[in-house]
């Protein structure tokens, strides 16, 4: 085309990009091994690496054996500790090195990962490899400051790492650099559609000297994933779908290994009548055409208010025709390749079974062959329609419309998932005021698909759990330096003759802000050190975790309430209880024997100060990012927590768990002390003289062992945590795989509740919500 055509016509013409050096070195290599302590074995048996575009194969890849998987973590094993002993300086060095070299190699990393999959030449060249490049110069930062800025903090060992194939060189920057840079050691499976950069980026470590077994990189299908999750790692990171997050959940359970999943998302893409539309479109082209839908954080579900939504629609329709689809070479194309074959077929099924609505399908001509599938817009569905609730993975939008920002919430909200929003309004007072009210673990305002390595990146709900990015990803790959012990399981005591008490003093759960009988209808009596009668408690059951629940549900209030209110009522819990100090402390020296109740009963009233005093000063952090805007790193309360009460420490333990879970925000459902339970069924009339919100602290007495799979399995319950002596890790973790929620286990090991450990209580007790708010005209 000539100048003037251009001009008149305003049409695009080709700009390839060159393949040429990409493969070369394709060619070069031909096949592929692993790469194991610092080398890449012989190629083996596998699978081919195609290019979505074109079916060209590309090259072979091993698929690895559980020989290959164990020979990665036996040198990731030795590796880790000279590793971890070289030093956060050290460490910095090597990261900073491998940023340089991608750098350095930074168009033939682009060029590769469109190749293998399929999306345009500009996204793999301007977001996805810059973005990876960021990661690791962040991570040495971090490296550097850990000592420093981190003292208590330690490496958990070796990390076993899966990755998708929709962001393969991004996910990989994502998931080694926190690892490293704390000290850890990986074995990194990439997905078996998409490895090249993968092991491209294995020649890298090699170029900058890392150490071998530092980084080990195994290849294959989703049974390699399979054997790193069953190998003895010390931690599974996984991004990838909810089912198979769901499936690492329940194989993890029990063993020990720190886990973090970061999966599928539905995310609600809401526009207000206020709202700038046709920046509105642009954002939606990004957020749900980005890398052809393939994002889990894709914008896929448009929610519009129902006075603009015909204009709205009409203008995306009219830019949908626009996108240009074809060869992802080519620097002009907008939507490039669907990554697999299988992949396609997902997404043409999916769409093809919807009977709702109505369907626009981009009036653009489709490749001749490739996995190409057009931009679709599905408008006029009802929220329980199944492409509003389902993931799709591909270039397919869905959406309704609402009338008020009451409803807005309610639909984007009505969703199993949790991962991101983007909110449209040029009202900035609506748009702080609808974020906060969002199911998601990042919202977007007048913006969409902003990422950064120091702000926090991950979901609530199915969505999963874990933050990748930022002071907050980093808590996943390290543990405290606290020695542990293992904790043997502390009976209830046997006695015999009459209870003391001439009169009964009966001691019931405390539910909703009320003594409540135990639906059961059965008691257990329990004895002192001496063996004498102290009382009787309720055996709890599925109907009392069900009541309790309920209870905690109807008083979600709670978390809105100022931190300084929430303080208030801490002090006064504390007052309270400082004003029955010698009763308690009789009471624990009944149960247990000994003289330490009154230490304990000091330490809770201290756990009570200290929960006060941070209920108004556990603050979120403005992150630094590279855009004219800001990240705020909001921490919000998980919602209700179940958690088992250490059998040890029967009002100490509760207090501990109790005070900054409720400082945050959260209600509680709290089983108490299996074999002394009398000092919690004492404490609920502290409570109820200290102006606690019915609903907010719910307390269950009886044996762990029954009330902690009906805890763990309830699905409004969003986190359990359990410090019982009855090791139920195991059973807690599976159970959560229901709706994925949050546990902290402490898999059969004691902890010492002298020592205070509020930090790690508050950081178990909120969620971090990354708010981006960019400004400027």
């Amino acid at each position: 085309m000539s100048v003037k055509d251009i001009f008149e016509t305003m049409d695009y013409g080709p700009a390839p990009e060159s393949a040429s050096e990409a493969m070369s070195w394709l060619a070069k290599k031909g096949q592929f091994g692993h790469f194991i302590d610092g080398a890449f074995t012989v190629p083996g048996d596998g699978l081919e690496s195609r290019n979505p575009a074109t079916g060209e194969v590309l090259a072979t890849l091993t698929q690895a054996t559980q020989a290959d998987v164990d020979a990665a973590v036996v040198a990731a094993r030795r590796a880790q500790g000279k590793w971890a002993a070289l030093g956060g300086h050290g460490r910095a060095r090597y990261l900073y090195a491998i940023a340089r070299l991608l750098q350095k190699h930074s168009r033939l990393f682009a060029v590769l990962e469109t190749l293998d999959n399929g999306k345009p030449i500009r996204e793999s060249r301007d977001i996805d490899i810059p973005l990876a490049q960021r990661h690791f110069y962040y991570h040495a930062g971090m490296a550097q400051l850990m000592e420093e800025a981190l003292p208590a903090a330690q490496p958990l060992g070796v990390c076993g790492q899966i990755i998708p194939w929709n962001f393969p060189l991004l996910m990989l920057s994502w998931k080694i650099t926190p690892a490293l840079a704390m000290g850890n050691t990986v074995v990194l499976k990439p997905a078996e559609y998409t490895s090249l950069t993968a092991l491209l980026f294995a020649e890298i470590c090699q170029q900058a000297g890392l150490p071998k077994g530092v980084v080990n990189i195994v290849t294959g299908d989703g049974a390699v994933g399979e054997m790193i999750v069953a190998s003895d790692v010390d931690k599974i990171a996984f991004t990838g779908s909810t089912s198979v997050g769901r499936k690492i959940r329940e194989a993890t359970a029990g063993s020990g290994k720190a886990l973090t999943l970061e999966l599928g998302g539905k995310s609600p893409y809401i526009v207000f009548d206020d709202a700038d539309i046709d920046s509105a479109i642009e954002g939606l082209v990004d957020a749900i055409w980005f890398n052809q839908g393939q994002v889990c954080c894709a914008g896929s579900r448009l929610l519009v208010q129902e006075s603009i939504a015909e204009e709205f629609h009409k203008r995306l329709r009219t830019r949908m025709d626009k996108l240009r689809i074809g060869d992802p070479l080519d620097k002009c194309i907008d939507v490039g390749a669907v990554v697999d074959p299988v992949q396609l077929d997902t997404i043409t099924q999916m769409v093809a079974e919807n009977t709702a609505g109505h369907r626009h399908v981009a009036a653009v001509p489709l490749p001749e062959k490739g996995c190409f599938y057009p931009p679709t817009l599905i408008s006029g569905l009802g929220p329980a329609d199944p492409l509003m609730q389902e993931e799709i993975f591909g270039p397919v939008l869905v959406s309704c419309t609402f009338r008020t920002p009451e409803e807005a919430v309610a639909l984007a909200n009505n969703t199993r998932y949790g991962l991101a929003a983007t909110l449209w309004t040029e009202n900035v007072n609506l748009a702080l005021d609808i974020a906060p009210k969002l199911v998601a673990g990042v919202v977007w305002v007048n913006a969409t698909n902003l990422f950064d390595a120091a702000a926090g990146f991950g979901g609530v709900r199915e969505s999963g759990f874990g933050r990748e990015g930022g002071w907050e990803g980093l808590r996943a790959y390290t543990r405290t330096k606290d020695k542990t012990r293992a904790l043997t399981r502390i009976a209830p005591l046997n006695g015999a003759g009459a209870a003391q008490d001439i009169i009964d003093r009966t001691a019931k759960m405390y539910v909703g802000g009320k003594q409540a009988r135990p639906d059961s209808g059965y008691s257990s009596a329990v004895f002192g050190k001496s063996g004498a009668l102290l009382g009787h408690v309720g055996q709890g059951s599925r109907k009392d975790v069900r009541n309790a629940v309920e209870a905690a549900q109807g008083a979600a209030g709670w978390g809105g309430n100022t931190g300084h209110l929430r303080a208030q009522i801490l002090y006064y819990i504390a007052e309270n209880l400082a004003a029955r100090a010698d009763e308690f402390a009789s009471r624990i020296d009944a149960m247990k024997g000994g003289r330490q109740g009154a230490k304990e009963v000091e330490a809770s009233i201290q756990r009570l100060f200290s929960a006060a005093a941070w209920a108004d000063k556990y603050d979120g952090q403005v992150h630094s990012v590279p855009i004219r805007g800001v990240a705020l790193a909001m921490k919000e309360p998980v919602g209700i927590i179940g958690a088992l009460c250490a059998d040890e420490a029967p009002l100490l333990g509760l207090v501990s768990v109790m005070a900054p879970a409720i400082a945050m925000g959260n209600r509680v459902v709290l089983a108490a002390s299996e074999p002394y339970p009398l000092a919690a069924t004492d404490f609920y009339q502290v409570l109820d003289t200290s102006d606690v919100p019915g609903g907010v602290v719910n307390i269950l007495t009886g044996a762990h062992a029954d009330l902690a799979p009906t805890l763990a399995a309830h699905l409004n319950v969003d986190a359990v945590w359990s410090f019982s002596s009855t090791d139920l890790s195991a059973d807690i973790e599976r159970a959560s795989a229901g709706n994925l929620k949050r546990t902290w286990v402490n898999n059969g090991q004691a902890v010492d509740w002298f020592k205070p450990r509020t930090a790690q209580f508050l950081a178990q007790a909120t969620e971090i919500k990354t708010i981006w708010v960019p400004y400027g005209e």
